[in-house]
């Protein structure tokens, strides 16, 4: 951030202290007297599994010939599992059954921190809206190998399935 968003004077690097603890040199508006933290957009992504933990959802959209992970921005006064249930139910009209936490990553190219999840659904019917595409269930090999390669979708599935396994959790 290079320029105050309630004022749009240019910032400053200036040393903040927190409770007399060194925070570093953060931007700072010397119109306003406020430190600017860095601001950036929060979305959920989600690994969605059959209930049965045999198979994966991906979807393709905006034309783009590329298998990823449902996902969408958190809205304001939204947490993160209400992201979930609303994105999954916009998107791909599937309901959720649970969710755990699986890890998170800064995508700079939309300045966002994408907050993944493994999701299991109540069933496979899915129908889409206009953001989507396409969707296809595919086993557990088949969606690794078909989702987009190097990409936070691919380290996220592969992150997934790694966790499932290890807890015994997945049908082959």
């Amino acid at each position: 951030m290079k320029y105050c968003y309630e004022c749009g004077t240019k910032l400053v690097l200036k040393e903040c202290y927190n409770c007399k603890e060194f925070e570093g040199m953060i931007p700072y508006c010397e119109k306003c007297k406020e430190y600017r933290f860095p601001m950036f957009n929060i979305a959920v992504s989600m690994v969605v599994f059959n209930k049965e933990c045999s198979k994966i959802l991906l979807i393709k959209q905006y034309h783009r010939d590329a298998n990823i992970l449902v996902a969408g921005y958190v809205s304001k006064g939204e947490n993160l599992g209400e992201a979930l249930k609303r994105e999954l139910h916009e998107e791909v009209k599937l309901t959720l059954h649970d969710y755990k936490f699986n890890d998170s990553k800064y995508f700079e190219k939309s300045n966002s921190l994408l907050c993944n999840f493994i999701v299991r659904v109540e069933d496979e019917n899915f129908s889409l809206n206009s953001e989507v595409d396409s969707a296809h269930w595919f086993d557990i090999k088949t969606a690794k190998e078909e989702v987009l390669h190097n990409s936070l979708a691919s380290y996220f599935l592969d992150l997934a399935v790694d966790k499932m396994k290890s807890k015994h959790l997945l049908k082959a």
